[in-house]
């Protein structure tokens, strides 16, 4: 068993608290009223704590693979570390789920998959041209349409991204403005020291 002063634990077990921060979030969800805009702004600060967390499991997965050689762990605890990430992974993915948010963008997700020309070939025959222009005309609308919204979710997907790395760097400046503090108190205690 690792100690608490292992990074990758301690970071572990942040990301664990997060996850519990947004099942409760997601519980509280269903007390507000269905839309409006105090749902969406909690569904949005779900949306950007699940972007956060799965940011962070990649970090997990990526500290995983350089552990420092100081303290090397045995085969057993390596795929215990990996096994609780993969379990955390998929309780994200669920939580995502419930959301009907997508956490991790491919080509498929943000675009659809690529129609097959055979495919609309084979509904065309049989059709006359007014037919096949009228089918043409439906299949471009619908396309067009699905295009839309998958062109709507993501852009609120880029949103909710904007939004989970604004938070970081409001995380990371105060981090830098407490240390910045206790530089300024060392420094000050550094002097009486001297005089």
């Amino acid at each position: 068993m690792a100690s608490s002063a292992d990074p990758w634990v301690r970071e572990y077990n942040e990301a664990v608290k997060l996850a519990d921060d947004i099942n409760g979030m997601i519980s509280e969800r269903s007390s507000l009223a269905a839309s409006g805009p105090e749902a969406q702004r909690h569904a949005s600060a779900i949306r950007r704590k699940i972007t956060i967390l799965g940011t962070r499991l990649d970090s997990l997965q990526s500290l995983l693979g350089k552990l420092p050689g100081k303290q090397p762990l045995t085969e057993k605890e390596m795929n215990r570390r990996k096994d609780m990430l993969a379990n955390l992974r998929t309780k994200v993915k669920q939580m995502a789920s419930t959301l009907n948010m997508s956490t991790f963008g491919n080509r498929d997700s943000l675009l659809g998959p690529e129609i097959k020309t055979a495919d609309a070939m084979s509904r065309t025959n049989g059709l006359d041209n007014s037919g096949i222009v009228a089918f043409c005309a439906y299949a471009f609308e619908a396309e067009q349409d699905e295009g839309l919204e998958k062109l709507e979710e993501t852009v609120l997907s880029t949103k909710h991204i904007a939004l989970a790395v604004n938070e970081e760097l409001d995380l990371h400046t105060r981090l830098i403005d407490n240390l910045d503090q206790h530089v300024d108190v060392t420094d000050s205690r550094l002097q009486v020291i001297s005089s």
